[in-house]
């Protein structure tokens, strides 16, 4: 059998899987592979998974069926299928796409290199739990200015409709002295902006250090320019870390808070163990705190039982939250979970109405706050060009929004002042502020 000599990652989901395929791919170079920029040109091709939603199965299932050509015009080629889909759905994975070679779920997917070169096995389904030594998992820089740090692995939350614990397993923190290391070789490779990456980072603990006190050794001992960190829990997150966010600018200001639900009936049955109440204590704290902060949050529609009144109570919310934007989404089953027991009773048409309700008002507040950042410098890492056109820059703001300038000289990764003209609900346009005025 011919060894792979090339690879390519497609990536679905959220940072946590964009940081395990850096980790795979510097895994896979390690071995002697190299990374190539298209599937075409791979003779491994990998598909990181994931499971949140069925939308995210269905969308990486269709990409795995169309890489099916890959098959018939380079016989050789060599497809895995890694991360939590690859987790939930084991040998069932195999029915669905028969072409795939590798299924490997969340802590065996670093075996990677071991099972193309013959060392692990001869499964071609391997998803056991207990196989992954956390700390022995580098993280490698995406690009050449930013860095996603994992801090830990899993979750122990087992929110009611997420299948997140059964397919990443509990929460693991990783070691602080690790952390700190990998932040400091990240700077030292020219890393300008690094987050840190956990299901939940605020019920970080590892001894006797939390959250705030790996925060804390990181600043003392790293001297990263930018630092963020997501998700944050409601129900953990505390108010010594946004004190010390309040007090220290290396800190970016923006915070994910996911809410899910304005209605506190709903919130018990999804099993968030936190009132509305309470999530507005926490969001108050935060802005009596932090003159400057951007809050972004999840909101989920269509709940099991979910009734019009108590999504008129997350419309409430939102408006009360002015969030700077949000992710919204409709429920879907997830199997496995609690709420997979309940009645899905809330019709499909239902859910999209309620969904596009919410987004029409979000979208019209994240405007005006938008709106509010005109007239700011913001301190911009610049990522590259904008998308629409290779005339203006595009640039990441502290308070982690897309900025767009016109600039000569610049250089990907530079940190640039940029004063803000104009916006609208999704991007800011501005020009870049010259030392000489």
């Amino acid at each position: 059998m011919q060894r792979p000599r090339t690879f390519h990652i497609v990536t679905f989901g959220c940072q946590m899987n964009l940081a395990d395929s850096s980790t795979l791919a510097s895994a896979l170079m390690t071995r002697g592979l190299s990374r190539v920029d298209s599937e075409d040109e791979a003779d491994l091709i990998v598909v990181n998974t994931c499971s949140v939603r069925e939308k995210a199965e269905q969308r990486a299932i269709g990409r795995l069926n169309e890489m099916q050509r890959h098959k018939r015009t380079r016989p050789h080629t060599k497809l895995a299928v890694v991360g939590c889909m690859a987790q939930r759905l084991k040998d069932e994975l195999i029915d669905v796409v028969p072409h795939v070679d590798y299924v490997l779920g969340t802590d065996r997917q670093f075996e990677l290199p071991d099972v193309i070169d013959g060392i692990e096995g001869t499964s071609k389904v391997m998803t056991a739990f207990g196989h992954e030594e956390i700390d022995r998992l580098a993280p490698i820089k995406e690009n050449s200015f930013s860095a996603f740090v994992t801090i830990s692995r899993g979750c122990s939350n087992y929110c009611s409709y997420c299948i997140v614990p059964y397919v990443r397993g509990v929460e693991r923190p990783h070691d602080p002295a690790r952390i700190v290391q990998s932040i400091n070789e990240l700077v030292d490779d020219g890393v300008v902006e690094i987050t840190l990456l956990g299901q939940n980072v605020n019920s970080y603990r590892s001894g006797d250090l939390d959250f705030p006190g790996l925060l804390r050794r990181v600043l003392d001992e790293t001297p990263a320019r930018r630092l963020r960190f997501m998700t944050s829990h409601p129900k953990d997150l505390s108010r010594d870390l946004v004190d010390l966010m309040a007090g220290e600018p290396r800190l970016l200001p923006h915070i994910h808070l996911p809410l899910q639900s304005g209605s506190d009936r709903v919130l018990k049955k999804m099993g968030r163990k936190y009132t509305v109440q309470q999530y507005f204590e926490t969001v108050d704290y935060i802005r009596a705190r932090m003159a400057y902060v951007s809050l972004t949050t999840d909101l989920l529609v269509g709940f099991p039982t979910e009734t019009r009144e108590e999504f008129a109570e997350t419309l409430e919310a939102t408006r009360r939250a002015r969030y700077d934007s949000a992710f919204m989404f409709r429920y879907s089953v997830r199997p496995g979970t609690a709420a997979a027991r309940m009645q899905d009773d809330v019709p499909e048409g239902e859910k999209i109405d309620r969904l596009n309700t919410l987004i029409e008002l979000q979208q019209a507040i994240a405007l005006e706050c938008n709106q509010r950042e005109v007239g700011r410098v913001c301190e911009s890492v610049v990522e590259g060009t904008s998308r629409r056109s290779r005339h203006l820059w595009r640039a990441r703001t502290e308070a982690n929004k897309t900025v767009l300038f016109e600039g000569d000289g610049i250089e990907v990764g530079q940190v640039v002042p940029v004063r803000v003209l104009s916006a609208d609900a999704f991007t800011l346009h501005g020009a870049l502020v010259r030392e000489d005025g």
